[in-house]
Protein backbone atom coordinates (compact mmCIF):
# COMPACT_ATOMS: atom_id res chain seq x y z
CA UNK A 1 0.00 0.00 0.00
CA UNK A 2 1.15 3.52 -0.77
CA UNK A 3 1.50 5.69 2.32
CA UNK A 4 0.03 9.14 1.70
CA UNK A 5 -0.62 12.39 3.54
CA UNK A 6 -3.44 14.72 2.51
CA UNK A 7 -3.28 18.50 2.95
CA UNK A 8 -6.41 20.62 2.97
CA UNK A 9 -7.97 17.47 4.37
CA UNK A 10 -11.23 19.14 5.43
CA UNK A 11 -11.79 20.81 2.08
CA UNK A 12 -13.94 19.52 -0.76
CA UNK A 13 -11.03 17.87 -2.54
CA UNK A 14 -9.33 16.67 0.63
CA UNK A 15 -12.41 14.82 1.85
CA UNK A 16 -12.92 13.11 -1.52
CA UNK A 17 -9.26 12.12 -1.69
CA UNK A 18 -9.63 10.54 1.73
CA UNK A 19 -12.87 8.77 0.81
CA UNK A 20 -11.56 7.27 -2.43
CA UNK A 21 -8.18 6.38 -0.94
CA UNK A 22 -9.84 4.54 1.93
CA UNK A 23 -12.32 2.84 -0.39
CA UNK A 24 -9.63 1.65 -2.80
CA UNK A 25 -7.69 -0.22 -0.10
CA UNK A 26 -4.53 0.64 -2.07
CA UNK A 27 -3.50 3.58 0.11
CA UNK A 28 -2.62 4.02 3.76
CA UNK A 29 -3.46 7.54 4.94
CA UNK A 30 -0.83 8.29 7.59
CA UNK A 31 -1.65 11.99 7.95
CA UNK A 32 -4.54 14.35 7.27
CA UNK A 33 -3.43 17.97 7.55
CA UNK A 34 -5.09 21.34 7.92
CA UNK A 35 -4.10 24.92 8.71
CA UNK A 36 -3.47 26.11 12.24
CA UNK A 37 -6.63 26.23 14.40
CA UNK A 38 -8.88 24.89 11.68
CA UNK A 39 -12.18 23.67 13.12
CA UNK A 40 -11.57 20.18 11.73
CA UNK A 41 -8.33 19.65 13.65
CA UNK A 42 -8.77 16.66 15.96
CA UNK A 43 -11.61 15.11 13.97
CA UNK A 44 -11.33 11.67 12.36
CA UNK A 45 -10.61 11.95 8.62
CA UNK A 46 -12.87 8.99 7.82
CA UNK A 47 -15.81 10.63 9.55
CA UNK A 48 -15.12 13.93 7.76
CA UNK A 49 -15.03 12.04 4.46
CA UNK A 50 -18.31 10.31 5.23
CA UNK A 51 -16.93 6.76 5.26
CA UNK A 52 -16.90 6.08 9.01
CA UNK A 53 -14.16 6.11 11.64
CA UNK A 54 -10.73 5.54 10.12
CA UNK A 55 -8.39 6.16 13.04
CA UNK A 56 -6.40 9.13 11.73
CA UNK A 57 -7.23 12.55 13.13
CA UNK A 58 -6.77 15.82 11.29
CA UNK A 59 -3.60 17.52 12.54
CA UNK A 60 -1.63 20.72 11.98
CA UNK A 61 1.80 19.13 11.69
CA UNK A 62 3.19 16.05 9.96
CA UNK A 63 4.16 13.44 12.55
CA UNK A 64 4.60 10.33 10.39
CA UNK A 65 6.33 10.64 7.03
CA UNK A 66 4.35 9.31 4.04
CA UNK A 67 5.79 8.19 0.72
CA UNK A 68 3.75 10.88 -1.06
CA UNK A 69 2.02 14.04 0.13
CA UNK A 70 -1.02 15.11 -1.93
CA UNK A 71 -1.61 18.85 -1.82
CA UNK A 72 -4.85 20.56 -2.84
CA UNK A 73 -4.76 23.60 -0.58
CA UNK A 74 -3.83 27.21 -1.40
CA UNK A 75 -0.53 28.71 -2.59
CA UNK A 76 0.97 29.77 0.76
CA UNK A 77 0.10 26.42 2.32
CA UNK A 78 1.58 24.61 -0.67
CA UNK A 79 4.87 26.44 -0.14
CA UNK A 80 4.88 25.40 3.53
CA UNK A 81 4.30 21.72 2.71
CA UNK A 82 6.85 21.90 -0.10
CA UNK A 83 9.48 22.88 2.45
CA UNK A 84 8.40 20.04 4.75
CA UNK A 85 8.62 17.54 1.90
CA UNK A 86 12.09 18.77 0.94
CA UNK A 87 13.31 18.39 4.51
CA UNK A 88 11.98 14.84 4.84
CA UNK A 89 12.51 13.55 1.27
CA UNK A 90 8.80 13.08 0.63
CA UNK A 91 7.44 12.97 -2.93
CA UNK A 92 4.63 15.42 -3.64
CA UNK A 93 1.55 15.69 -5.84
CA UNK A 94 0.57 19.36 -6.25
CA UNK A 95 -2.90 20.14 -7.53
CA UNK A 96 -3.11 23.63 -6.05
CA UNK A 97 -3.69 26.35 -8.65
CA UNK A 98 -2.97 30.07 -8.56
CA UNK A 99 0.75 29.72 -7.79
CA UNK A 100 2.81 32.80 -8.62
CA UNK A 101 5.81 32.70 -10.94
CA UNK A 102 8.17 32.83 -7.96
CA UNK A 103 6.29 29.98 -6.26
CA UNK A 104 6.43 27.92 -9.45
CA UNK A 105 10.17 28.56 -9.57
CA UNK A 106 10.48 27.30 -6.00
CA UNK A 107 8.58 24.14 -6.95
CA UNK A 108 10.92 23.61 -9.90
CA UNK A 109 13.97 24.15 -7.70
CA UNK A 110 12.67 21.68 -5.12
CA UNK A 111 12.30 19.04 -7.84
CA UNK A 112 16.09 18.69 -7.86
CA UNK A 113 15.71 17.06 -4.43
CA UNK A 114 12.32 15.33 -4.46
CA UNK A 115 9.94 13.87 -7.05
CA UNK A 116 6.99 16.18 -7.77
CA UNK A 117 3.96 15.85 -10.00
CA UNK A 118 2.41 19.28 -10.53
CA UNK A 119 -0.62 19.73 -12.72
CA UNK A 120 -3.31 22.39 -12.90
CA UNK A 121 -5.79 19.60 -13.58
CA UNK A 122 -5.44 15.94 -12.59
CA UNK A 123 -8.25 14.69 -14.83
CA UNK A 124 -7.23 12.00 -17.30
CA UNK A 125 -9.60 13.46 -19.92
CA UNK A 126 -8.25 16.99 -19.55
CA UNK A 127 -4.70 15.75 -19.89
CA UNK A 128 -5.64 13.98 -23.09
CA UNK A 129 -7.03 17.34 -24.25
CA UNK A 130 -3.75 19.02 -23.31
CA UNK A 131 -1.87 16.44 -25.35
CA UNK A 132 -3.85 16.97 -28.57
CA UNK A 133 -4.83 20.65 -28.54
CA UNK A 134 -1.47 21.81 -29.88
CA UNK A 135 -1.62 19.26 -32.68
CA UNK A 136 -5.08 20.52 -33.63
CA UNK A 137 -3.86 24.13 -33.65
CA UNK A 138 -0.96 23.26 -35.97
CA UNK A 139 -3.14 21.21 -38.30
CA UNK A 140 -5.76 23.95 -38.65
CA UNK A 141 -3.22 26.71 -39.15
CA UNK A 142 -3.12 30.50 -38.79
CA UNK A 143 -6.48 31.10 -40.47
CA UNK A 144 -8.29 29.76 -37.40
CA UNK A 145 -8.93 32.02 -34.42
CA UNK A 146 -8.49 30.45 -30.98
CA UNK A 147 -10.77 31.15 -28.02
CA UNK A 148 -10.78 29.30 -24.70
CA UNK A 149 -13.74 29.33 -22.32
CA UNK A 150 -14.02 27.78 -18.86
CA UNK A 151 -16.75 27.53 -16.24
CA UNK A 152 -16.31 26.72 -12.56
CA UNK A 153 -18.23 27.00 -9.29
CA UNK A 154 -18.80 30.35 -7.64
CA UNK A 155 -16.18 29.68 -4.94
CA UNK A 156 -13.16 29.24 -7.23
CA UNK A 157 -10.49 31.75 -6.28
CA UNK A 158 -8.48 32.11 -9.50
CA UNK A 159 -9.52 33.15 -13.00
CA UNK A 160 -8.84 32.10 -15.64
CA UNK A 161 -8.40 28.57 -14.37
CA UNK A 162 -4.99 26.94 -14.31
CA UNK A 163 -6.28 24.44 -16.85
CA UNK A 164 -7.37 27.18 -19.25
CA UNK A 165 -3.93 28.76 -18.98
CA UNK A 166 -2.29 25.37 -19.59
CA UNK A 167 -4.44 24.86 -22.70
CA UNK A 168 -3.47 28.29 -24.01
CA UNK A 169 0.20 27.62 -23.35
CA UNK A 170 -0.07 24.28 -25.16
CA UNK A 171 -1.42 26.09 -28.23
CA UNK A 172 1.32 28.71 -27.93
CA UNK A 173 4.08 26.11 -27.62
CA UNK A 174 2.84 24.29 -30.70
CA UNK A 175 2.42 27.41 -32.84
CA UNK A 176 5.40 29.51 -31.79
CA UNK A 177 3.49 32.15 -29.84
CA UNK A 178 4.24 33.73 -26.47
CA UNK A 179 1.46 33.32 -23.93
CA UNK A 180 1.99 36.75 -22.39
CA UNK A 181 1.69 38.43 -25.77
CA UNK A 182 -1.17 36.34 -27.16
CA UNK A 183 -3.57 35.85 -24.25
CA UNK A 184 -6.45 38.31 -23.90
CA UNK A 185 -8.41 37.95 -20.65
CA UNK A 186 -11.96 38.82 -21.67
CA UNK A 187 -12.69 41.44 -24.28
CA UNK A 188 -13.97 44.54 -22.51
CA UNK A 189 -14.75 46.33 -25.73
CA UNK A 190 -11.64 45.21 -27.57
CA UNK A 191 -12.69 44.67 -31.17
CA UNK A 192 -11.86 43.49 -33.72
CA UNK A 193 -9.63 40.67 -32.48
CA UNK A 194 -5.94 40.84 -33.32
CA UNK A 195 -4.34 38.10 -35.46
CA UNK A 196 -2.75 35.43 -33.30
CA UNK A 197 -4.42 36.34 -30.04
CA UNK A 198 -6.03 33.74 -27.79
CA UNK A 199 -9.18 34.86 -26.02
CA UNK A 200 -9.63 33.60 -22.43
CA UNK A 201 -13.09 33.68 -20.88
CA UNK A 202 -14.00 32.68 -17.31
CA UNK A 203 -17.51 32.02 -15.98
CA UNK A 204 -18.26 31.43 -12.28
CA UNK A 205 -21.59 29.71 -11.89
CA UNK A 206 -23.27 27.86 -9.02
CA UNK A 207 -21.69 24.50 -8.25
CA UNK A 208 -20.20 23.75 -11.68
CA UNK A 209 -17.28 21.35 -11.14
CA UNK A 210 -15.31 22.28 -14.24
CA UNK A 211 -15.87 22.80 -17.97
CA UNK A 212 -13.25 23.74 -20.56
CA UNK A 213 -13.63 24.35 -24.29
CA UNK A 214 -11.08 25.31 -26.93
CA UNK A 215 -12.72 26.87 -29.99
CA UNK A 216 -11.00 27.11 -33.37
CA UNK A 217 -12.86 29.18 -35.95
CA UNK A 218 -12.35 30.55 -39.43
CA UNK A 219 -14.68 32.19 -41.95
CA UNK A 220 -16.72 29.10 -42.67
CA UNK A 221 -16.46 26.64 -39.80
CA UNK A 222 -15.77 26.13 -36.12
CA UNK A 223 -14.01 23.22 -34.42
CA UNK A 224 -14.54 22.86 -30.67
CA UNK A 225 -12.79 20.47 -28.29
CA UNK A 226 -14.42 20.28 -24.87
CA UNK A 227 -14.18 18.53 -21.54
CA UNK A 228 -16.68 18.50 -18.69
CA UNK A 229 -16.02 17.18 -15.20
CA UNK A 230 -19.18 15.86 -13.56
CA UNK A 231 -17.67 15.26 -10.13
CA UNK A 232 -14.49 16.11 -8.22
CA UNK A 233 -13.79 12.39 -8.07
CA UNK A 234 -12.43 12.80 -11.62
CA UNK A 235 -9.54 14.88 -10.24
CA UNK A 236 -9.15 12.68 -7.17
CA UNK A 237 -8.64 9.53 -9.21
CA UNK A 238 -5.98 11.27 -11.26
CA UNK A 239 -4.20 12.54 -8.13
CA UNK A 240 -4.20 9.09 -6.56
CA UNK A 241 -2.91 7.60 -9.80
CA UNK A 242 -0.11 10.18 -9.76
CA UNK A 243 0.71 9.35 -6.13
CA UNK A 244 1.13 5.64 -6.90
CA UNK A 245 3.21 6.46 -9.98
CA UNK A 246 5.55 8.69 -7.96
CA UNK A 247 6.56 6.13 -5.36
CA UNK A 248 9.59 4.80 -7.29
CA UNK A 249 10.53 7.93 -9.23
CA UNK A 250 13.77 9.86 -8.98
CA UNK A 251 13.73 13.58 -8.10
CA UNK A 252 12.28 15.66 -10.90
CA UNK A 253 9.35 17.83 -11.90
CA UNK A 254 6.75 15.66 -13.60
CA UNK A 255 3.35 16.36 -15.11
CA UNK A 256 0.21 14.32 -15.58
CA UNK A 257 1.40 13.87 -19.16
CA UNK A 258 4.32 11.91 -17.71
CA UNK A 259 2.01 9.89 -15.47
CA UNK A 260 -0.35 8.95 -18.30
CA UNK A 261 1.85 8.80 -21.38
CA UNK A 262 5.46 8.68 -20.20
CA UNK A 263 7.83 11.64 -20.22
CA UNK A 264 7.30 13.69 -23.37
CA UNK A 265 10.43 15.30 -24.94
Amino acid sequence: MTKIAITGAAGRMGRRIAALAIGSEQFDIVAALEVHRHEAVGRDIGELAGVGTFGVKVAEELEEAPQVLIDFSFPDATMHWLEVCREHDIAMVIGTTGLTESQLAEVADSASRIAIVRAPNMSVGVNLLLKVVGEVAVALGEDYDVEISETHHRFKKDAPSGTAIALAKAVCAATGREYGESAVLGRGGQSPRRPGEIGMHAVRLGDTVGEHSVHFGCLGETVTISHSAHTRDTFVRGALRAARWLTDKKPGLYSMQDVLFGRIP
